[in-house]
């Protein structure tokens, strides 16, 4: 269950960063994305889980203090739209079916 989960929160980040004007956001906002979708986790666990986004290229981690700002990579968005597959994500749903 914690690896399903897992793969839906990183899904659900790169979603979120994908929807926002400048494909950034702060690791307090993403723990709130996340927690819109049911899946309540530490700020430690996000932060872990933007380091394996970043890991893996999908996006990028820049630290302001305490807070994390995570950024959108190419990589990262071709995932969302379905143009490749990052292992370790789940693969977002197509659209209209």
């Amino acid at each position: 269950m914690d690896r399903i989960i897992r793969e839906e929160a990183r899904l659900i980040i790169l979603k979120a960063l994908a929807a926002e004007v400048n494909n950034r956001l702060n690791s307090e906002l993403v723990r709130l994305s996340l927690e819109s979708f049911g899946i309540s986790r530490t700020r430690d666990w996000v932060h872990a889980e933007l380091g394996f986004l970043s890991d893996i290229g999908a996006l990028t981690v820049s630290d302001i203090g305490t807070v994390k700002i995570a950024a959108l990579t190419q990589r990262g968005l071709d995932h969302v739209m379905r143009l490749t597959v990052l292992d370790g994500v789940k693969r977002p749903s197509i659209v209209g079916v």
